[in-house]
């Protein structure tokens, strides 16, 4: 398991075990995280599940395909750590991760 904290606009702080293999939505979905809204249900269709990754995590969290990049076209208060959570497959090397929901997602 890869414990995860999960940040909502208001510093509300979530700190989940997440099953290795599932996506970082998932694991939020599963616990009921508010801001994380998944609508597409994390067919990268949608850009309801728009995190923040922390700085010190975004190497690990690997890379964005085009479709990721599009998809955040539309998501609001697009930041250069930005990433959709259902594009972030949990490994035990994400023990730790931290991501942070925008305001725009309450």
């Amino acid at each position: 398991m890869a414990k995860i904290t999960y940040i909502e606009h208001d510093g509300t702080e979530h700190a989940i075990d997440v099953k290795p293999g599932l996506s970082v939505m998932e694991g939020a979905v599963k616990s009921n995280i508010p801001g994380i809204d998944a609508d597409c249900g994390g067919a990268c269709a949608c850009a309801t599940c728009h995190v923040y990754v922390d700085e010190a995590w975004r190497d690990k969290t690997g890379s964005m395909s085009a479709m990721e990049e599009s998809m955040l076209d539309f998501a609001e208060q697009v930041e250069p750590n930005s990433r959709l959570s259902c594009q972030i497959k949990v490994t035990d090397a994400l023990d730790g991760l931290i991501v942070r929901m925008p305001e725009s997602q309450h």
